[in-house]
């Protein structure tokens, strides 16, 4: 298991060449060493993929502390997705992010993030996943911050404030578990001692309440989701596209593992905590949505998407239903591909054109039909239209819902309910900017052709194809994620 290191180190030591080495000041062999340690690195996690499960523990802080890396398939998925993704979004910076300064220090953070997220992915106990966690938030300040406008900042330091708020509640979380648990080792069904915890459940269900709230900061769930549409529009769209797609995915895999790998989902199953988290979670899927329908700006209606949209997934761990496990991994899978291709397309407008306004983009479609094209595309798979992933995850949610026990009984109904509503309002958010770009009516100016090089394209075509592929042959996830959710949920 001593390999796992590699796709954990790689990243980190390319990081510190792009950083620090001064012929990575140029353009040309920064873009090289950043693309090849991308590949290569999703190339070096396939033993890892294809492998089984094992353990490697680092160090120790003490006896009960260790410090250790763990190949699970929960992990398997999230470092999957993170590999894919981060490559995408980092090639197509290239050409974003050439007038922009400063790049060696972009580029070196942005690679240093993606080897403490494999190490997140791979995190074999709470203390390991929170050292992790707190890493990769100092290391994604810069990304936000990295115009260092006013507004960039701002937004960086509400990022920073929000975060280490929400982290504070978990470390609180962990102190007061510490003395009820056999281990802080990430174990199917839990590690709370039964006979330790007896007589205590009322005040260790508020710590495990304080902490789902943490870890959903991550996760852009009310209330502590201010700061995805405060970062959002002022960080490069690439960074836009990763934080959405995939940072938001280190604050549900925090819940995740908590949920099913620490307390255990019956400690929670059928308590006011199950009931007052899928309350939040509904609350934010539909707060989220109804924002975006609001929002003008392009970016920042993206960023309100996410907030609802990552609920979506939140919801489906909030109903410790096998069904509902099954579709959150879906829906994890499908709005990393989809946000991160809609974020592309915001990022290739605002590239090429300059316009960053919802009412500035009529007829866009005739200037950038390929992009315009990926985004409608991604964009029916958010609403959960066939045949794209989309709708894959939201029919497993709904089943999910449908099949709970222990909860008050109109949640069952009350959880599909707001989830069509969430879809209603995100094709009106979405579906109507396509509509305008296609057919924007015949008073319209002709435009000159605008699309980026491929070197933007081409990672959106790729993460555009996969969401609609996936959706149409989605039998080898499905198979692989219920295992994942039998062996969470016994």
């Amino acid at each position: 298991m001593l390999y796992l290191l590699v796709p954990v180190f790689f990243p980190v030591l390319c990081a510190l060449l792009v950083g620090l080495v001064p012929a990575f000041e140029q353009s040309r062999p920064r873009k090289c060493l950043v693309s090849v340690t991308l590949l290569l690195n999703a190339a070096m996690l396939l033993p890892v993929l294809l492998g089984g499960e094992g353990t490697l523990e680092l160090f120790r802080f003490s006896d009960s502390l260790p410090v250790f890396l763990r190949v699970d398939g929960t992990g398997k998925v999230f470092a999957a997705l993170i590999a894919l993704v981060w490559a995408m979004a980092g090639i197509y910076s290239f050409e974003y992010m050439e007038h922009e300064g400063h790049l060696q220090r972009y580029y070196a953070f942005y690679l240093s993030t993606l080897g403490v997220l494999m190490a997140l992915c791979f995190a074999g106990s709470i203390v390991t996943y929170y050292m992790c966690y707190e890493l990769m938030t100092l290391l994604t300040v810069p990304l936000v911050m990295h115009e260092m406008s006013k507004e960039a900042v701002a937004a960086g330091i509400k990022y920073l404030i929000y975060s280490v708020l929400g982290a504070s509640l978990v470390l609180l979380g962990v102190f007061i578990l510490s003395p009820y648990v056999s281990s802080f080792s990430f174990v199917p069904g839990g590690v709370l001692d039964a006979a330790k915890v007896s007589g205590h459940e009322s005040s260790l269900l508020i710590v495990v309440f304080l902490m789902l709230v943490g870890f959903g900061t991550k996760a852009g769930m009310f209330p502590l989701h201010g700061w995805l549409p405060t970062a959002h529009p002022v960080a490069p769209s690439p960074a836009s596209a990763v934080l959405s797609g995939i940072i938001t995915k280190a604050g549900v895999l925090g819940i995740l593992r908590l949920i099913y790998c620490f307390v255990g989902a019956d400690f929670i199953r059928g308590t006011w905590v199950q009931t007052a988290f899928m309350s939040l979670t509904l609350f934010t899927v539909f707060m989220g949505s109804l924002m975006a329908y609001k929002e003008g700006l392009l970016k920042k209606r993206l960023a309100y998407s996410s907030v609802s949209q990552v609920s979506y997934v939140l919801f489906g761990l909030s109903t410790l239903h096998p069904l509902g496990l099954t579709g959150s991994l879906l829906h994890v899978i499908a709005h990393s591909l989809i946000k991160d291709t809609l974020f592309m397309s915001a990022g290739a407008i605002i590239h090429k054109t300059g316009k960053k306004r919802v009412d500035e983009l009529t007829g866009i479609g005739r200037q950038m039909p390929v992009v315009m094209w990926c985004f409608t595309l991604v964009s029916v798979g958010l609403v959960g239209i066939p045949p794209c992933l989309g709708f894959v995850s939201k029919w497993y949610l709904a089943q999910g819902a449908l099949g709970m026990d222990g909860v008050a009984g109109f949640f069952r109904y009350l959880g599909p309910a707001v989830l069509l509503i969430s879809a209603l309002l995100t094709a009106g958010y979405l579906i109507t900017i396509s509509i305008k770009a296609f057919f924007p009516g015949e008073d319209a100016p002709d435009l000159e052709k605008a699309e980026p090089t491929p070197v933007m394209l081409v990672p959106m075509l790729i993460l555009t194809a996969l969401s609609v592929l996936l959706g149409l042959f989605p039998a080898g996830l499905i198979q692989f994620f219920s295992g994942i959710a039998a062996a969470l949920i016994p």
